[in-house]
């Protein structure tokens, strides 16, 4: 059993694979808000878990966090962690970014995730704490991408520099608001769909193709009704990236 690990901003995530071989399999997607430290509830149910052979992390949250799994890890099951950094390329798939370290683990991983699923051109939008947009070609050649701050981040940002009440609940509709709460509300998720749809359209016309439209992310169903364009939500999207690279025998793990 391989134990996957994801530490973002706000969350960490995490599932279980195995194999019979030739073919591996997900447990669910396991997701809890970090806070800066390891849950409690977290630790109850990994003292249930069986030894895993290998445990594999990608990160681009707290180091303090980080840290604290790793003496967890240690402590529960005596198995050191494997750390994945971002590749210049993976397989087929080929990141835009010159220098790799500034291209983040997660949206690396879901390029990878991505292109194994279906060797088509594919808009991935990560909704998470920030909101990513990468977009791939079929040939795993990786064509750049644009970060927006995410729904929370872009209320809280707003409600900071101004008088607005706090947001309570989601919007009923994504229309024109008739409050202030319910157009901030309404106006973080339509800004996210909105550039989702419009980079859609640019990769349709530059492959002369209907692309996929990827979500993953902590708010990717949050984020889903308000896309007007055809989209799957794939929250192991990243975990299913991370298992890609620990299976392939050619990566090097620190």
């Amino acid at each position: 059993m391989l134990l996957l690990l994801d530490v973002g901003n706000t969350n960490l995530c995490w599932t279980r694979a195995t194999s019979d071989g030739a073919t591996a399999r997900l447990s669910s997607v396991q997701r809890v808000r970090h806070g800066g430290a390891i849950p409690l509830d977290l630790l109850a149910e990994w003292e249930g878990y069986e030894v895993p052979e290998r445990v594999i992390l990608s990160h681009v949250g707290d180091p303090g966090v980080v840290a604290a799994l790793t003496r967890v890890v240690m402590a529960l099951w005596g198995v050191r962690i494997e750390f994945v950094r971002t590749r210049a390329r993976f397989g087929a798939v080929r990141i835009a970014y010159g220098e790799p370290a500034r291209f983040g683990v997660d949206r690396w991983l879901a390029l990878v995730a991505a292109h194994a699923l279906e060797q088509r051109a594919t808009l991935i939008v990560d909704a998470g704490s920030a909101a990513t947009f990468d977009l791939l070609l079929a040939d795993g050649r990786h064509l750049g991408g644009l970060i927006l701050p995410g729904v929370e981040m872009m209320r809280q940002s707003l409600l900071a520099g101004t008088q607005i009440p706090r947001i309570a609940g989601e919007p009923a509709e994504l229309t024109w608001a008739q409050d202030t709460g319910s157009a901030v509300a309404a106006g973080s998720l339509l800004a996210i769909s909105a550039l989702a749809s419009r980079l859609y359209d640019r990769l349709r016309e530059e492959v002369g193709a209907e692309p996929k439209l990827l979500l993953t992310g902590g708010d990717a169903e949050r984020v889903q009704p308000a896309i007007e364009r055809p989209c799957e939500v794939r929250e192991d999207l990243v975990l299913r990236g991370l298992l890609q690279v620990a299976l392939d025998e050619t990566a090097t793990l620190d």
